[in-house]
């Protein structure tokens, strides 16, 4: 009876030494796989991270280039569709029109020069009309008038030099990028589209109205000649001349690309130090143009009979308007002094 119990008793001690084994080997096994399970998690999450941002990127990359194209083509467009009949056709015969058109055209807005000026010069009779309706003293609807038509000019003076400023920084870029197509064997045509494709406007813009025009049926040469033209920035002048004496003559067209970048950086950083140097007269211009606005408003708050006659009798209104021309007299002299050509 005994020597039958004792199998029975070895079993259970080899239970009960497999239940302290399992004790320590479950909790182990368990944290084992937590922990791949964790890390699987991670790596999923990595891969779908960088395969939205693969998603991303191209998806900006395509709408990028598709933006370029549009607004290359609406800028062609423009360009043909230039009214040359009636009143707007008869405005277009001025001389100062084509200065404006480009100057619209480097803002990249989709205005025509005759139409603009057309449209101003209703407003400002509009807004005059209004004054006067009004009871307004004679000067409100002058300045109303004024502003109708120096606002919107203001505007894309402002829009125009911002644009090819930024132009300007990116086109290092920009050669650099059709020096490296070129070396990896594209041809120019194709290094133009490459840039019109990867780059933001304006430089894209402007190499895929290029590409376009190339398309159509003009000389590659023609076509950078008419963009020089329309940015009228001496860098791109620097790059078309090189364009056109590698065309004719012979030579590496990629590495006079980097010489033109390396020096277009250069001046970029030496436009800005001399930005910093300059920084406190052109604060000292700002000050001094806003400091008499400031100190007049100030005096109505304080003493508003002190200024009554200036804004009450004619010969006030005639010396406001006086100061505020020699304001502005006294402000573009000193943006003169200030302005350093690099």
């Amino acid at each position: 009876m005994t020597e039958s119990f004792l199998p029975m008793g070895s079993l259970l001690a080899q239970f009960g030494s497999l239940e302290s084994l399992a004790l320590y080997v479950l909790p182990l096994a368990g944290s084992i796989l937590l922990v791949f399970g964790i890390a699987q998690v991670v790596a999923d999450l990595r891969r779908t991270e960088s395969r939205r941002v693969e998603t991303r990127l191209r998806e900006r990359c395509g709408a990028q280039a598709a933006h370029n194209e549009a607004a290359a083509r609406e800028s062609l467009l423009r360009q043909l569709d230039v009214p040359t009949t009636g009143l707007t056709g008869l405005i277009g015969r001025l001389k100062f029109i084509p200065n404006l058109q480009r100057a619209i055209e480097q803002a990249n807005l989709p205005w025509v020069a005759s139409t603009l000026l057309l449209n101003l010069i209703g407003l400002a009779c509009l807004a005059y009309l209004a004054c006067t309706l009004s009871n307004l003293a004679v000067w409100w609807g002058v300045g109303a008038a004024f502003a109708m038509i120096v606002l919107p000019l203001l505007y894309i003076h402002i829009r125009r030099k911002l644009r090819l400023n930024r132009f300007l920084h990116q086109l290092p870029d920009v050669f650099e990028l059709m020096s490296q197509g070129l070396r990896a064997g594209h041809s120019l045509g194709n290094a133009i589209h490459l840039v019109s494709q990867q780059m933001h406007d304006p430089a894209g813009t402007e190499f895929a109205r290029v590409f376009h025009e190339q398309n159509l049926g003009l000389k590659i040469e023609d076509a950078l000649q008419n963009m020089a033209n329309r940015i009228q920035i001496m860098d791109v002048r620097f790059f078309v001349t090189a364009v056109l004496i590698q065309r004719s003559s012979g030579g590496d067209l990629a590495e006079v690309l980097d010489n033109i970048s390396g020096v277009i950086r250069d001046r970029i950083k030496l436009f800005g130090t001399v930005k910093a140097l300059t920084a406190e007269g052109r604060l000292s211009g700002y000050v001094l143009f806003v400091l008499p606005f400031a100190v007049f408003a100030v005096e109505q708050v304080i003493n508003p009979e002190y200024g009554r006659i200036l804004l009450e009798e004619p010969i006030g209104h005639y010396m406001l308007i006086t100061a505020f021309v020699m304001q502005l007299m006294g402000l573009a002299m000193i943006k003169k002094i200030v302005n350093i050509r690099v």
